[in-house]
């Protein structure tokens, strides 16, 4: 089918933003999830029915291994389920058919691409985080081991505790930072067009590099909507996933020429 076909081309073009950029990228995205609300809904139930999954194994049964088993799910699964919300808004915007056998053919057969890969990458990240993480915590408070920090939290108000908080906060942003740079339209990319995953990495690096400031607004909206959404009991996720999903197709279209 002419919808399906990927474009193989050079290393695009990288485009200067500015916000209104961002304005008509939300518009647009938000314009796509009203034209195809069911599938926006069914690809954020999968984090929704995670967030629910991971919060139950803490809360109910205070299992951690499901929470490390659920949260490297997403990581993986991650790239797989943008790639639904760019491929609707692709057809949206040539105007091709929206079957569900055909969208969630297109996003199966990523797995034979390059998207596989940016998963992996994904998770290697996740799962270097997660080791640091452990590092930083005992660093600052190795002493207080002994102490249950599920039922007492008291331990991170001390002197050590905050200082933990503050430098764990700043490394983590480090790592978000990094791994936005390098994922926020190479993943459209790499379902657009026939390029590897290296290509796509230096184009959204790229991106980034020549509008730090616009990038740097588009990096806060995401996470401040996610936010919002979690501590909703994650239901407001069903309606920040699809914007910002269907609105990182469209401003992948206005970054890369």
């Amino acid at each position: 089918m002419a919808e399906d076909v990927v474009h193989s081309r050079p290393m695009p073009e990288i485009m200067l933003l500015d916000l209104g950029d961002l304005r008509a990228a939300l518009t647009a995205g938000w314009a796509d999830f009203r034209a195809a609300p069911l599938f926006g809904l069914f690809f954020s139930a999968v984090y929704v029915l995670g967030g629910w999954m991971i919060y139950w194994a803490m809360t109910t049964k205070g299992q951690i291994w499901w929470t490390i088993i659920a949260g490297a799910g997403f990581p993986i699964l991650g790239p797989f389920i943008a790639c639904g919300f760019y491929e609707v808004s692709r057809r949206l915007e040539q105007g091709a058919a929206l079957a569900w056998p055909e969208v969630l053919g297109v996003i199966f057969r990523q797995k034979d691409r390059q998207i596989p890969t940016m998963a992996a990458i994904v998770v290697v990240f996740f799962l270097f985080w997660n080791f640091l993480a452990h590092m930083i915590f005992a660093l600052f408070l190795g002493q207080a081991t002994l102490t249950n920090i599920t039922s007492s939290l008291d331990v991170f108000l001390t002197t050590e505790g905050l200082t933990m908080l503050a430098f764990g906060t700043v490394v983590g942003a480090l790592f978000a930072g990094v791994l936005f740079a390098l994922t926020v339209v190479s993943l459209p990319l790499l379902l657009d067009r026939e390029v590897d995953f290296i290509t796509a990495m230096i184009a959204s690096w790229s991106l980034v590099m020549a509008n730090p400031r616009v990038m740097a607004v588009w990096a806060f909206l995401i996470a401040a909507g996610l936010f919002l959404g979690m501590i909703s009991g994650f239901l407001g996720l069903f309606l920040v996933l699809p914007l910002f999903g269907h609105a990182t197709w469209h401003l992948y279209r206005r970054a890369l020429d």
